[in-house]
């Protein structure tokens, strides 16, 4: 039975989930991975970080196929993401690429599903979709991924668009841009933000700030980077690892309170946004 995690969003569908999910990207790749990979997802449920995102992209439906694996048996714990590629997001094949999830997951329902970004379908035929799979019971609830300002302003102009709740970006210390414009508009309207990559591929702990700032705290820098982002309000960071050490310390990230001293020196290392910033992708 999974933990309670200290930390909380909750959606515009008043659904509450952990601030700290677990992310797959790369995972199911390679089948000789597929045990830790599933153990250090089980690790993560084990001390609350019930959120698991995955995505069809991730290994071609591989990390999907893993998730399934590390959530055998205990479904009814987990809120779980996955998404559909932007060129299977017509009406029709939306609600097929959802079902080719679900099989692969091993479940019937999805408690989030996210345009991964977007294509050339139209957003109105893919909210659709969307809607339908939600009145349905094959998802608790829809949202996007890499979504600009301009692009979530879009989306509230098409039928049903203002059920978004939640929109998955690139934010992290080093990728802020998000807080000039999109990230304060999201928070207004209560539309979570998922940040991936949020420690940057681990690029991050060698940084000089960093390191400083955690050697007073006896945490780790990954730790530092993690709780500077749970300290914004609406925003959940999904960060990815196949060690349930490393898991673990991820989830530690939430009892460490970060002083005004230490978010000014990270304002220092890594400057704010100060004018309009495209978002970045990876």
């Amino acid at each position: 039975m999974a933990a309670d995690f200290p930390l909380t969003v909750t959606l515009r569908n008043g659904v509450t989930v952990p601030s700290l999910g677990l992310g797959t990207w790369k995972m199911g790749e390679d089948p000789h991975l597929g045990e830790r990979e599933i153990a250090a997802l089980k690790a993560g449920l084990d001390i609350g970080m019930t959120l698991i995102d995955t995505a069809e992209m991730y290994g071609e439906g591989g990390a999907e196929h893993v998730v399934g694996e590390a959530i055998a048996g205990r479904r009814d714990e987990v809120f779980l993401v996955s998404k559909v590629y932007p060129w299977n997001a017509s009406r029709d094949g939306t609600i097929a690429a959802c079902e080719r999830s679900l099989q692969r997951l091993g479940t019937d329902h999805l408690d989030l599903y996210l345009l991964h970004w977007r294509g050339q379908y139209p957003l109105a035929e893919t909210v659709e979709a969307f809607e339908e799979l939600r009145q349905q019971g094959k998802i608790g609830a829809w949202g996007v991924s890499n979504f600009d300002l301009a692009d979530m302003q879009e989306l509230m102009e098409v039928p049903a668009g203002e059920n978004c709740v939640a929109n998955q970006v690139l934010y992290n210390l080093s990728r802020r841009g998000v807080e000039y414009e999109l990230l304060p508009w999201c928070q207004e309207r209560n539309i979570a933000v998922m940040a991936y990559s949020p420690i940057e591929q681990g690029r991050l702990i060698r940084n000089d700030t960093l390191v400083h700032i955690a050697k007073a705290y006896q945490a780790t820098p990954a730790q530092v980077a993690l709780a500077f982002l749970l300290e914004r309000e609406g925003v959940i960071p999904i960060p990815k690892s196949s060690h349930p050490q490393r898991i673990e310390e991820n989830r530690d990230a939430a009892y460490l309170e970060l002083t005004d001293e230490d978010l000014e020196a990270l304002d220092a290392a890594f400057p704010p946004p100060s004018r309009p910033t495209p978002l970045e992708m990876i």
